[in-house]
């Protein structure tokens, strides 16, 4: 497997090959690529994003099948299924680089945000349970002077959540902090502009 730090590279060129519109077109046509994929797998990299329909990872980093371990869950948030995930994927393949990516306008923020304003008796206690894993990383946004600012507010809470989701990871799982410690894994923050299509990319 390639080191963590290739494996960057690798997803930074693919998402300029995207916004340049030179996308490497025989990796995702190429008719053996399936056969070759029957007995087993090695992505190098693990990606946890969101459900939004905008951000399809596959295209925005121009990579093709078998070559990323894609999680997607609404506010690319962090509960125990999706680091079960990527535990299995770390551990399984060695994969040695996990991205959790959010994204500029996020709807599961937004909707977040309008929680914390004004607070609804009828959502759904499954929606809540989004919302509620978001709350910590946003919450404390709200006393600040980016409250008068809207769009601010949006970007800095999409930012502060994937860094909270990124915190988890590193965190919140032995099995990872373990691969970390030993410099087998790397977990970092990424954000992709839905205006530019660019990803930007935080170690941090």
């Amino acid at each position: 497997m390639i080191p963590a730090f290739e494996a960057l590279e690798r997803l930074k060129a693919g998402n300029h090959r995207f916004v340049s519109d030179v996308r490497n077109r025989d990796t995702l046509v190429n008719p053996t690529r399936p056969d070759d994929l029957v007995d087993g797998q090695e992505p190098f990299a693990v990606i946890l994003g969101c459900s939004d329909s905008r951000v399809p990872v596959e295209i925005i980093f121009d990579q093709g099948l078998g070559d990323l371990f894609v999680i997607r869950v609404a506010g690319n948030i962090v509960a125990p299924s999706q680091v079960g995930s990527v535990e299995f994927a770390a551990e399984r393949f060695g994969t040695p680089l996990v991205v959790v990516l959010g994204h500029s306008r996020c709807g599961a923020i937004l909707a977040t945000l309008e929680e914390l304003h004004r607070p609804t008796e009828k959502q759904s206690k499954n929606l809540r349970s989004i919302v509620d894993r978001i709350r910590p990383s946003v919450e404390e946004l709200l006393d600040t002077e980016l409250d008068h600012d809207h769009d601010a507010l949006v970007a800095h809470a999409v930012r502060a959540n994937i860094r909270a989701s990124v915190n988890h990871l590193r965190h919140g799982s032995e099995v990872l902090e373990q691969l970390i410690l030993h410099e087998d894994l790397l977990v970092i923050g990424a954000e992709y502009s839905l205006e530019t299509g660019i990803v930007d990319f935080f170690i941090s």
